[in-house]
C-alpha cells in the first residue's frame, strides 16, 4: 500500500468511526471542508460542502457528487474502526464515497491535467431523499453551474472496481403512502352492529396487490408493499379506525402516477362498498434516477480508460437515490462501483455487518480522474 492509499484508508476509517445522521453531519462537513482548503480549493459551506477546482482556461464545468450521511443502525462488525456513535453507522458506504471524492480532489489539484472547472459536491441526508433537494433549493446549481453531474455508489458482492451503469432509468422512485379508514367499532361478538375497519383494511391490502399484477405491463418493475397495519381494536373490541402504511417503488414516472391513481380508486371503492370513509396520502420521497446518454457514454469510456471493467447496460436497481434530483436539473450519470465479493464488503447495503472496501479507494480516485480528463480534456476548445 502506497502512502496516498494509506492516507485515504485512514481518512475513510475516521469517517466510519464518527458517523452522523442526515442534516447532523457537522463533524463530517467540517473535516471535508478542512481537507479541501488544505488542498487549495475554493470552499463554500452551506447545507452541504462545495469545493471548486479550476485548471486551464476553458469555460466549462462538471459536477462530482458524494453523500455524507450515515444510518440509524447499531454496528455489529468487529474490525478496528467500528462506529463510536451508538446506534449510528455507515452501513451504505457514504464514508467511502466521500473519501474517494476527496482523494480525487487531491489528485486533480496536484496534477492539474484537465482544462475547465470541477465542482465537488458533498451532500448531506441522502438516505431520506432530502439532501439533494436542499442543496438545489439553496442554489448550488445557480451559484456553481455545471454542464453535467456524476455520482458513484458502491455495489456489494460485485467484482472490485467493476463499473455498472445504463442509459435511462437506473434507480427506482420511492413513494410512501398512508391510508386511514374510519369505520365504527363494536363488540367482537356482534360484528353486524358496527363497521369493522380491520376487515375493510384487509380487503384493501389484497386489492392493492392487483395493481402490479393486473394494471401494469408485465416486467414494469413496480412494487406495492403494505408494511404496517395499525388499528384501535382490542381482544374483544372490533376496531373502528385502521391505518395502512407502505412503500411504492416504480421505474418510470408514468408507472408511479398510474399506481397512485389505482390506489386511490381501490381505497375509495372498497370504503364505499362497506359504508365507511377513508383518505389516503401518497408522498414521493425519491423520484426515478434517469441517466443521460452523453454522460453515461463518458462513464463507460472513462472506466475502460482507467483499466476497469465497464458494464454499460446493467439492469435497473430496485433501490432509490436522491441524486435523481441533480439528474432532473442537469444531464447526469449515476454509476455503481463493485465493492468486492468477500467479507464485510459483500454484505448487503444497510446491514449491520457491512463495511466499505478500502481497496476500492484508489480505484474510485483513478476513475474520477479518468472521467475528468475525458470531459475536460487539455488541448481542446
Amino acid at each position: 500500500m502506497n502512502e496516498f492509499h494509506a492516507r485515504l484508508e485512514a481518512l475513510r476509517r475516521d469517517f466510519h468511526r464518527h458517523p452522523e445522521l442526515g442534516f447532523q453531519e457537522r463533524r463530517t462537513k467540517a473535516k471535508v471542508a478542512a481537507v479541501l482548503r488544505d488542498l487549495g480549493l475554493e470552499v463554500h459551506e452551506g447545507v452541504g460542502v462545495v469545493g471548486i477546482l479550476r485548471s486551464g482556461t476553458r469555460d466549462r464545468a462538471i459536477g462530482l457528487r458524494a453523500d455524507l450521511d450515515a444510518l440509524p443502525i447499531s454496528e455489529t462488525g468487529s474490525h478496528g474502526h467500528v462506529s463510536q456513535n451508538p446506534g449510528v453507522m455507515h452501513a451504505c458506504g457514504h464514508d467511502g464515497h466521500t473519501t474517494m471524492l476527496l482523494g480525487a480532489a487531491e489528485m486533480l489539484a496536484r496534477k492539474g491535467d484537465f482544462d475547465g472547472t470541477v465542482v465537488f459536491i458533498f451532500q448531506p441526508n441522502e438516505e431520506h431523499g432530502l439532501g439533494a433537494r436542499a442543496m438545489i433549493e439553496e442554489g448550488v446549481l445557480e451559484r456553481f453551474p455545471v454542464e453535467e453531474v456524476y455520482a458513484i455508489h458502491n455495489l456489494p458482492a460485485a467484482p472490485l472496481g467493476q463499473v455498472s451503469t445504463r442509459v435511462g432509468q437506473i434507480c427506482t422512485s420511492e413513494s410512501l403512502f398512508e391510508i386511514r379508514i374510519h369505520g365504527r367499532g363494536g363488540h367482537a361478538s356482534m360484528p353486524q352492529t358496527g363497521a369493522d375497519a380491520i376487515t375493510v383494511g384487509a380487503e384493501m391490502v389484497l386489492a392493492l396487490q392487483t395493481i402490479v399484477s393486473r394494471k401494469l405491463a408485465p416486467g414494469a418493475g413496480a412494487v406495492v408493499s403494505v408494511t404496517e397495519f395499525l388499528t384501535d381494536g382490542l381482544r374483544n373490541v372490533l376496531p373502528g379506525q385502521a391505518t395502512l402504511k407502505g412503500d411504492v417503488r416504480a421505474r418510470l414516472p408514468e408507472d408511479r402516477k398510474t399506481v397512485e391513481r389505482f390506489m386511490r380508486q381501490i381505497v375509495d371503492g372498497i370504503a364505499a362498498a362497506h359504508g365507511v370513509s377513508a383518505d389516503m396520502q401518497f408522498n414521493t420521497e425519491f423520484i426515478e434516477v434517469i441517466n443521460a446518454e452523453i454522460p453515461t457514454s463518458a462513464v463507460v469510456r472513462a472506466a475502460r480508460a482507467a483499466g476497469l471493467e465497464a458494464v454499460g447496460d446493467c439492469s435497473p436497481m430496485s433501490f432509490s437515490e436522491d441524486f435523481a434530483y441533480f439528474c432532473e436539473a442537469v444531464p447526469g450519470c449515476f454509476l455503481l462501483l463493485g465493492n468486492g465479493e468477500d467479507g464485510a464488503c459483500s454484505q448487503p447495503l444497510h446491514s449491520a455487518d457491512y463495511d466499505f472496501n478500502d481497496a476500492l479507494l484508489p480505484v474510485g480516485v483513478a476513475f474520477w480522474g479518468s472521467l475528468v480528463r475525458d470531459r475536460l480534456p487539455v488541448g481542446e476548445g
